[in-house]
């Protein structure tokens, strides 16, 4: 069997008891030496898969924030001063932007809050890159969560004698 070639399904060739190779690969060095890129297939998502990764990779970035508010890693006066809460971390399909929802407790000075986590956004960035190992740093925005209060509104809504009024025919239906 020495010097028997085989190919595989791929396309590699190799003879028993070799490593398989590339038979094009004198073509790609030249290639590469006259300055032509060659492109990789990229690997494909369904986006089922891909909104999965988007909500995983959201919730990693949300807990290592969680963990450095927490620990109180990040040297800033206001920022010691407030607990925060880390509602929610919208990524981008490309992974690349981060829209970070965060909340004071009791929601006091949030603006000073925001504005402080601003200011501050350079070293999170870096810590969440330096803890997640992804292949780009998400750049990370701030935001006010209005979750909370658009749940108060509907809350007293709900509460409304007249709504009452009109939930509780329905129901006797």
């Amino acid at each position: 069997m020495d010097g028997l070639q085989t190919k595989s399904p791929a396309g590699l060739v190799g003879s028993s008891g070799s490593c398989l190779h590339r038979p094009h690969r004198k073509a790609d060095f030249a290639l590469r030496a006259l300055g032509k890129r060659i492109l990789m297939p990229r690997q494909q998502y369904t986006p089922e898969q891909h909104s999965v990764r988007l909500l995983k990779v959201g919730e990693r970035v949300r807990h290592v924030l969680s963990e450095i508010f927490t620990r109180q890693q990040v040297h800033d006066d206001t920022l010691t001063a407030h607990s925060l809460s880390v509602t929610e971390v919208r990524m981008t399909p490309d992974l690349r932007q981060a829209a970070v929802y965060v909340k004071p407790l009791l929601g006091a000075h949030e603006e000073e809050v925001l504005a402080a986590l601003r200011r501050n956004t350079a070293y999170l960035q870096r810590e969440v890159a330096k803890r997640l190992g992804l292949k780009f740093a998400p750049r990370l925005r701030f935001r006010g969560d209005e979750s909370f209060d658009e749940a108060d509104r509907i809350d007293r809504l709900l509460s409304n004698p007249r709504v009452a009024r009109d939930l509780g025919e329905k129901e006797g239906d």
